[in-house]
């Protein structure tokens, strides 16, 4: 496997197709000139760090459809593992199976982790920010869970601002705080 780096703001956000625990494929083409979207990448389903974001992002969705915006959760657990997940949590938003990590590795963050000494492939948390035009408006490479929902909805206001305006002030690149 090569090494991909994860795309950067002002780029194309990469195409993707994926399965949906909803039911049908869900594609980034699909939202492009009518919602922004907010597409989070997260390792596990039920497990604490994964809850605590997912809880986060399903605590402020009406924040999110305010803004034209729609959440996507990307691991690369089973359909079925999602839907346990999503009705345990009642999580309003569809969550995609990315099991062969294709999306993932197009996104960058289909990573080596070292844990307690073993090594294994898996995926980094991150989160990408999509205008409605299909760019990336901003993006968290190393997401930390607590306070994160509040940057991409702060950031997604910066980005949602006229575009007189957003040229002065510009979304975060990305943040070692977030």
């Amino acid at each position: 496997m090569t090494e991909t780096t994860m795309p950067r703001v002002g780029q194309k956000a990469p195409a993707f197709r994926l399965p949906s625990v909803d039911g049908g494929t869900i594609s980034l083409s699909q939202f492009k000139g009518s919602k922004n979207v907010v597409l989070y990448f997260y390792p596990r389903d039920d497990t604490p760090g994964c809850t605590t974001e997912a809880c986060g992002f399903r605590d402020d969705i009406s924040r999110f459809d305010r803004r034209d915006t729609v959440v996507l959760g990307v691991s690369a657990d089973s359909l079925e593992s999602h839907r346990k997940f999503a009705d345990k949590f009642s999580l309003p938003f569809p969550l995609l199976a990315d099991e062969k990590h294709e999306v993932s590795e197009k996104y960058g963050v289909w990573v080596e982790k070292n844990m307690y000494g073993k090594k294994s492939m898996g995926i980094q948390r991150a989160t990408f920010l999509i205008d409605k035009s299909g760019k990336v408006a901003a993006v968290w490479p190393k997401v930390k869970v607590d306070g994160h929902v509040d940057a991409v909805l702060e950031a997604l206001s910066v980005s949602a601002e006229p575009a007189s305006t957003t040229s002065r002030k510009r979304a975060p690149q990305a943040s070692a705080k977030s």
